[in-house]
């Protein structure tokens, strides 16, 4: 973490504004909800998917989408990656957890608080089936898949991609020219805000949920003398 707090990659990262939107679905995945508990704490585990939720949530009011569609993009977000079997490439991981949403959606929601239209769940379902395959390789099966959903599969990327900020190549830390959909010039700076503050909670010995909580207040009280 420190690595990564000292390489902050300015000046590609645009300063925030002084009032940021503030995320209204914080959903964070439970442990139980993974495939291998183990990863739960990984670097694809319960706080990489809250923060996905958070982006994609932010992401959701800078395009402007109906609450249900905002609910079932920030639904995707937080479990988009609760079925993988490692922290590698794990093919077909993606379809594994749209596949696990559909028979537990009840469950879920129940406990996020949510109660969402069948319809509103398929396209959840959709975005996380296709948020691992990129674009140029999607088959004719998918094609036709991403339709039912195109903007919540690219915004679902797009969050995704944003959390690359955690991993500790900077090879490894997302490319904005490749992001389909567009994404306010700050959120960058916001997602790798809340890598730092969320992943030094969590060393300091916090829950996941005040992990969360703690990079969270970013939207409210950043530190005095913080600077962006």
């Amino acid at each position: 973490m420190d690595w990564i707090a000292q390489n902050r990659p300015t000046p590609a990262l645009a300063p925030m504004p002084f009032t940021l939107p503030q995320p209204r679905r914080r959903f964070v995945p439970e442990s139980a909800w993974f495939a291998d508990p183990r990863l739960a704490d990984s670097l694809h585990g319960i706080r990489h998917q809250g923060r996905v939720c958070v982006l994609a949530d932010l992401l959701a009011q800078h395009h402007q989408l109906s609450p249900d569609d905002a609910a079932a993009l920030c639904l995707a977000a937080a479990v988009h990656d609760c079925r993988r079997h490692h922290d590698r490439a794990d093919t077909g991981h993606g379809q594994r957890a749209a596949l696990w949403l559909q028979r537990h959606s009840d469950t879920v929601l129940t406990v996020l608080g949510q109660d969402l239209p069948v319809r509103s769940l398929v396209r959840a379902a959709v975005a996380i089936r296709l948020h691992d395959v990129p674009h140029e390789a999607f088959t004719r099966p998918q094609i036709r898949t991403y339709q039912q959903a195109p903007h919540l599969v690219d915004l679902l990327k797009t969050a995704d991609a944003l959390d690359r900020y955690r991993l500790p190549l900077k090879r490894w830390w997302p490319d904005l020219t490749r992001l389909r959909a567009a994404a306010p010039a700050w959120l960058p700076t916001v997602a790798f805000e809340l890598v730092i503050r969320s992943e030094r909670a969590r060393l300091n010995g916090a829950p996941h949920q005040q992990a969360m909580d703690d990079a969270c207040r970013l939207f409210t009280t950043p530190a005095k003398g913080e600077r962006f």
